[in-house]
């Protein structure tokens, strides 16, 4: 099952993104769970949020991906939602 992760950063929370970039793509690359990924941008074109295709056994599965994140374990999002998604193209 794919599920789409949309998760906005809190607001001035760049450098918390930062200092914790590097275990979050060393994260995404080890769990075999990650189809796509890539951070929001805003129109500084900084980053201030993540969108993450997770393929996963089912919506639980997707929550506990989240929660083990390191950026969720920094706190760096203000909000995040998992949304089942269908591939098209």
């Amino acid at each position: 099952m794919l599920i789409a992760l949309i998760a906005r950063d809190k607001p001035g929370a760049l450098q918390t993104r930062l200092d914790n970039r590097d275990a979050h793509l060393a994260y995404l690359k080890e769990s075999g769970k990650v189809s796509q990924a890539g951070p929001l941008l805003d129109d500084a074109a900084q980053m201030c949020g993540s969108l993450v295709i997770l393929d996963v056994a089912d919506m639980a599965e997707a929550q506990a991906w989240v929660a083990n994140d390191p950026y969720s374990k920094a706190g760096l999002f203000s909000s995040f939602e998992l949304i089942e998604w269908k591939k098209v193209i």
